[in-house]
């Protein structure tokens, strides 16, 4: 055994199947992700928008949530997030409503518009990830 080989074994510390099973994962979210840019897209919006509406629309338990949230989940600032709000706002496809409980904070909420542009897009979104595989969709019991 040549003293490269040697060290190359010694330093290794994880299995090569680890590596090749990271890679494949890292391949198919990075291939479901360009198709739902693409997806976005050709539905005339950024994919920015497209996943603040999922973000909304998707929020557990309710069909809005706050900026807060909606950074936490876009995984943006909060600032970066309230001008993405204010955009999405302006085209109609999101708006705001007051918070009942404190009247200083505000809800985010998809409008009739977005939700139409929304349900085309998850439609062609569930059928790509049950085409790779990537996701089973069962109804909550």
């Amino acid at each position: 055994m040549s003293e490269h080989t040697r060290i190359e074994q010694e330093t290794e510390r994880l299995p090569k199947y680890i590596y090749e099973t990271l890679a494949h994962f890292r391949y198919r979210i990075r291939k479901f992700i360009r198709f739902s840019e693409e997806a976005a897209r050709a539905q005339g919006l950024t994919p920015q928008y497209h996943q603040l509406m999922l973000s909304i629309k998707g929020y557990p338990g309710r069909d809005y949530a706050t900026p807060t949230e909606l950074a936490e989940r876009l995984q943006i600032t909060q600032h970066a997030c309230v001008e993405l709000i204010q955009r999405c706002e302006e085209l109609e496809l999101v708006k705001k409503f007051p918070n009942p409980q404190d009247g200083r904070s505000v809800f985010i909420q998809v409008t009739e518009h977005g939700m139409t542009m929304l349900e085309a897009l998850s439609e062609i979104h569930m059928q790509e990830v049950q085409r790779m595989g990537l996701l089973e969709f069962r109804p909550p019991q």
